[in-house]
């Protein structure tokens, strides 16, 4: 056991650094203005972005940074299912599960049709069509091998995706405050336009409680599309002669599964009160360390490699992913 674990005490210690440094400067800004303009979360990952960017990881740190990465973030989701209820997507009902749906399939057309466009090769057109549409870095990672697609433009995809991110991350807030959404309103707009579920949580967390978790429910309907979408594609690929099976825990993650779990069992009333408080305050800081640790993961100066076709491509389906998640909202009737 300690043979496993020693190798990721360094990353572990540097995304814990970062975290901390983030905390500190929240705290710093509430001091020096009566408010945390941002949040410790969007902190820790401009901070591990920077460090990233401007000097190189250590070797050493690596497996301890994409631990944290990965599977401290998928513990920190998994247990933010005990600090939400169901109850805000049930009022909405079958419409906005059905309108996400509808809404994902859209943006994927849409993205694939301006890579195509733009002459994007077609497996990278459907990288980024996907990465964009339902949950970045793992949808990307989810359909490389069911279309056969190369490390380059998987690569070039999830540079893109980690890197414009951040970037819908730090702008949503601000977003906001332009277009005046309820609490409710922007937990939607966040939940279907921001490509991961932490960033989700960096996103909406600073707007209310209410947008956060309502954020992260309509982000885990979009997570869950992915099955269905994988299934498509290889069928279209089997009619080619061609396929690749997934195992079903890459199309439903083991996380999703907890964090649904809890939350059924929060919105039952099923969770004894002691235990909801220290879920809450653990998941909050290991959500902070999984930002640290993408942030540890981005360099900025990979949208520069990734060539201008692409970068066109990623940009404007973000954009037309905006204006079909405000028409669901809009159509819906969400208040």
């Amino acid at each position: 056991m300690h043979h496993k674990i020693l190798p990721l005490v360094p990353g572990l210690c540097l995304s814990a650094a970062v975290t901390g440094a983030a905390v500190v400067l929240e705290r710093a800004e509430t001091a020096l203005f009566g408010r945390a303009w941002l949040e410790s979360l969007v902190l820790a990952i401009v901070l591990g972005s920077v460090v990233r960017t401007v000097m190189p990881i250590p070797a050493a740190c690596n497996a301890g940074v994409r631990f944290s990465a990965k599977v401290v973030l998928e513990v920190a989701v998994l247990l933010l299912g005990a600090s939400v209820s169901a109850g805000a997507i049930v009022a909405q009902g079958l419409p906005l599960l059905g309108g996400i749906a509808v809404a994902v399939v859209l943006a994927i057309a849409f993205s694939y049709a301006v890579g195509r466009l733009l002459r994007l090769p077609h497996e990278l057109a459907v990288l980024v069509a996907c990465g964009n549409s339902i949950c970045g870095n793992s949808a990307i990672a989810a359909v490389a091998p069911v279309i056969d697609a190369d490390g380059e433009d998987v690569a070039s995809s999830i540079a893109f995706t980690a890197v414009l991110g951040v970037a819908v991350v730090l702008a949503l807030p601000l977003l906001d405050r332009i277009l005046v959404l309820t609490p409710l309103q922007y937990g939607v707009f966040a939940g279907m336009t921001v490509y991961a579920v932490p960033q989700v949580l960096a996103a909406a967390a600073p707007v209310s409680q209410i947008s956060l978790q309502i954020g992260t429910l309509v982000k885990l309907v979009r997570v869950l599309m992915l099955g269905p979408v994988v299934l498509g594609l290889s069928l279209l690929r089997r009619r080619g002669g061609r396929t690749q099976s997934l195992p079903v825990a890459q199309l439903v993650p083991w996380f999703i599964v907890g964090f649904l779990v809890l939350m059924t069992l929060r919105s039952a009333g099923a969770l004894p009160h002691a235990v909801l408080g220290p879920a809450h305050a653990a998941s909050g800081w290991l959500t902070s360390m999984s930002m640290a640790a993408l942030g540890l993961g981005v360099d900025a100066r990979a949208v520069l490699r990734a060539g201008g076709k692409v970068t066109t491509t990623v940009v404007v389906s973000l954009v037309g992913l905006g204006v079909i998640s405000w028409g669901l909202i809009v159509l819906v009737g969400i208040r």
